[in-house]
């Protein structure tokens, strides 16, 4: 069957159509398309992020080893008892070198993982504000696996001459600690 339609009507229905074409394209093809390329481009700036910090990391590798090792080898002893003995022994160390009075050092065991536990002490001392802060430095910058969680200064006297220091530090064992039976 042919349409005998005048010209100006022929090419309103050829434009009307090739609307209808280029909507279908436009839905079914271009925003499909233009969608998974977005897609594309987010993963590839993801991918190229991971691979340029597995890089780094494999540029640092032998760094992290070194530090590894040296975190084993100076975490506490796998005895509970003896992990306890060291940090004490470590803390009364340095209060006798810096001249200040520990008032008191009360461990408690926390789990960890099935692959560390930490040895958690709460220190209390006396001194004054360069004694307390050379235990605190002597502390930091000791071997053990220790690490200060918390800081708390305190005056005695009017003055601010004589200070009370509490400090809560962690010490790492690499060894889970033991459930009770």
């Amino acid at each position: 069957m042919k349409l005998n339609l005048p010209q100006r009507q022929r090419w309103l229905v050829i434009a009307t159509g090739a609307m209808v074409v280029l909507f279908l394209l436009d839905s079914i093809v271009f925003t499909p398309l233009t969608a998974l390329w977005r897609t594309h481009a987010a993963e590839i700036v993801r991918l190229r992020k991971s691979v340029s910090e597995g890089r780094d990391l494999m540029a640092r590798g032998a760094q992290l080893d070194r530090t590894w090792k040296e975190m084993q080898e100076n975490s506490l002893p796998k005895d509970p008892a003896q992990a306890e003995q060291d940090v004490i022994s470590a803390f009364d160390r340095w209060s006798r070198a810096n001249n200040i009075e520990l008032s008191s050092i009360r461990p408690q065991w926390k789990r960890g993982t099935d692959r560390y536990s930490l040895l958690e002490c709460r220190v209390d001392a006396t001194g004054t504000v360069p004694t307390l802060s050379r235990f605190i430095y002597e502390l930091e910058g000791s071997p053990l696996a220790l690490r200060v969680d918390t800081v708390e200064l305190a005056s005695r006297d009017d003055n601010g001459q004589k200070l009370t220091l509490g400090l809560i530090v962690s010490g790492l064992r690499l060894t889970p600690l033991e459930r009770k039976q």
